[in-house]
C-alpha cells in the first residue's frame, strides 16, 4: 500500500509539471513548464486546494534522488580543468563561501518561516 501511495503522489506532482508545460505552450509564457508547475503547486498548497499530506510521501521520495541529478554536473566540471589554471584556485574559496552562505540563508529562512507559522497556529483559537 505504501508504494501505491507514493506512486500516486508522484503522479500528482507530475500532473503539475504537465499542467505547467501546457500553460507555457498555450499562453507562450517565457518560463520553463516545470517552474510554472511548481508555482501552480505552491498556489494550490497556499490556497489549501491541496493538502500537504496528499503529496508529502511522494515529495520525500523524489527528494531522495536529488544527489543523482547534481553529481553529474559536478563531475562534468572536471572537463574544464583549463579554467582552474592560473587564478582558478580562487574558485575554491569562492565556492566554499557561497555554499556556506546558501546553507546559512536557507536554514535561517526556513527557521524564520517555521517560527512564524508556529506562532500563527498558537494564535488561532481551537474550535
Amino acid at each position: 500500500m505504501k508504494y501505491v501511495k507514493i506512486s500516486s503522489q508522484v503522479l500528482l506532482l507530475y500532473g503539475f509539471v504537465l499542467a505547467g508545460g501546457w500553460l507555457k505552450s498555450f499562453f507562450l509564457i517565457p518560463l520553463p513548464g516545470s517552474i510554472i508547475g511548481l508555482l501552480l503547486l505552491w498556489a494550490a498548497l497556499s490556497l489549501k486546494v491541496f493538502r500537504l499530506q496528499w503529496i508529502e510521501s511522494g515529495s520525500y521520495f523524489l527528494l531522495s534522488f536529488i544527489p543523482l541529478f547534481l553529481l553529474p554536473a559536478t563531475v562534468g566540471g572536471m572537463d574544464y580543468g583549463h579554467i582552474f589554471t592560473g587564478k582558478g584556485f580562487l574558485l575554491i574559496p569562492i565556492t566554499m563561501i557561497s555554499t556556506f552562505l546558501t546553507m546559512w540563508i536557507s536554514g535561517y529562512t526556513s527557521q524564520f518561516i517555521a517560527q512564524k507559522s508556529a506562532k500563527k497556529e498558537q494564535e488561532v483559537p481551537c474550535e
